[in-house]
């Protein structure tokens, strides 16, 4: 019971991500976005686990991704869900759902997902960004309550939110600011400070002495970032800074099973034997297991995030940036997203254009230069990390899940749906509902099967079963 003596909420949070010792950036924020609702919700995380993962303040549960019936127990213990849009891939009964639906959308997937399918052929692209902006639509026309991660990307959800019908009356009138249908929630730090247990390469690395200086590139290595840039410019630092060297602790995600060796990894590997830096200067890893990395962003003396100018950046929200303020370390990023503007109006470190080697070389050797470049920088970060803990970017969620309701317009988009403590409608209208609740069944499969099936390697199929679609369309249409 809470506070109020009322009965504390059932929040169900789903993750799409691997949950366990080793998370990439989805996974642990549904990890820790579990721990601070938990301090006034009943909460129960479900998703791919990685061993024996337990966590310290919620149920956690194993989801395969495979079997949609998995799901229907734990909805119905459920008085709130919270998830990724996408997950209606996987479980086409959220269409369905009688209890408020938070759709957690701090991934930009109509940006990233160009930069994401961008090596492929372009047929695979078209229909891969077709797929996923059809369902993008289907979601956003049935959450109650969405997330982003800035207001960047706020703008353009409320452009697809309007789209959807959902810029309407009766949403203005619950709230002219439409914070209570779309509201921030960044990703968060830990309100406890780093520790180091251990050395990592620094005087342990037969090639790195211990007075060496460590560049730290935070995260994996995507597709949409630009290591090359980086690791080119290496040589230059090293001119006049020959006791410096560069680590790559995760290139790869965690989750394998379902996320591919992305091609940049490659290119930055072979790029790095071509200019004769591979174990020398240059040192590739494995994924830092989340309680170990406050070990390597101590170590370091500099974190490098980059990337390539375009409209992904434009939205995106790089949480490796968010481990660097964390650990108050001096950071060299691109220009053109949110947080390299914030790196620059604190002075968390220096901003430097895209693929200009010259320039990043020269950033890095005016920090490397810098006998106290952490010390002096410290107030800075300790303001911004105090700012941007779970427990104060959470005040949204956690809000909305202290009194969770259905969206100010669901009466008139879903005239049979009921919150979960009303029995489900016996009206005239509930044949038609149940129709209309098969086709959206159908499609969300036809949809799941579409990336599933070019994510398996089956194109031509796959093409062919567009094409039959899209005549079938035509037909109906007439």
């Amino acid at each position: 019971m809470g506070a109020e003596g009322k009965q504390r909420t059932r929040v169900l949070i789903l993750s799409q991500d691997l949950l366990g010792p080793q998370m990439a950036g989805p996974g642990l924020r549904y990890w820790e976005l579990a721990r601070v609702l938990s301090h006034s919700c009943a909460v129960t995380l479900a998703g791919p686990l990685s061993g024996a993962a337990t966590h310290p303040a919620c149920a956690l549960v194993p989801l395969t991704l495979a079997d949609a019936q998995e799901l229907t127990p734990l909805l119905a213990e459920a008085d709130v869900l919270v998830s990724n849009g996408f997950m209606l891939y996987h479980y086409p009964q959220l269409t369905q759902l009688a209890i408020p639906w938070v759709i957690d959308a701090y991934i930009p997937s109509p940006t990233e997902g160009l930069a994401y399918y961008a090596t492929q052929p372009l047929d695979a692209q078209e229909a891969a960004q077709q797929a996923n902006t059809a369902m993008l639509n289907r979601f956003f026309a049935l959450g109650d309550f969405f997330l982003c991660a800035n207001e960047r990307q706020r703008d353009l959800y409320l452009g697809v939110l309007a789209a959807a019908g959902r810029l309407n009356p009766h949403t203005y009138a619950q709230d002219r600011t439409l914070r209570q249908l779309i509201d921030v929630l960044p990703f968060g730090l830990s309100a406890e400070p780093p520790h180091k247990t251990s050395a990592i390469l620094k005087g342990v690395h037969p090639a790195v002495p211990a007075d060496g200086k460590l560049l730290l590139w935070g995260g994996g290595i995507w597709d949409w970032l630009d290591p090359l840039t980086l690791v080119q410019a290496l040589p230059e630092v090293l001119r006049t800074h020959p006791n410096t060297y560069l680590y790559f602790p995760g290139p790869r995600h965690p989750f394998v099973e379902r996320v591919p060796d992305m091609p940049m990894h490659q290119r930055t590997l072979a790029l790095a034997d071509q200019l004769g830096l591979t174990d020398r200067h240059v040192f590739f890893g494995t994924w830092i297991p989340h309680a170990e990395r406050s070990n390597y962003l101590l170590e370091a003396d500099i974190g490098v995030s980059l990337h390539f100018p375009g409209v992904e950046t434009r939205y995106a929200f790089r949480t490796r940036v968010l481990d660097y303020i964390w650990a108050g370390l001096p950071m060299v990023v691109t220009e053109g997203d949110s947080l390299a503007e914030l790196v620059r109006e604190r002075g968390l470190g220096l901003v430097v254009p895209p693929q200009d080697t010259t320039r990043l070389a020269g950033a890095l050797c005016e920090l490397l230069s810098e006998s106290d470049a952490r010390s002096r920088r410290a107030p800075a970060f300790a303001a911004t990390a105090q700012e941007l803990t779970w427990e104060r970017v959470a005040a949204p969620l956690v809000a909305f899940c202290r009194e969770p309701h259905l969206a100010a317009d669901w009466e008139r988009r879903f005239p049979n749906r009921l919150p979960a403590a009303e029995p489900a409608s016996s009206e005239a209208g509930a044949p038609e509902l149940e129709t209309e609740n098969q086709h959206l069944r159908a499609e969300c499969a036809a949809l799941r099967e579409q990336v599933q099936a070019y994510e398996r390697g089956r194109f031509i199929r796959f093409m062919a079963w567009v094409k039959q679609q899209r005549f079938a369309n035509r037909v109906r249409r007439r």
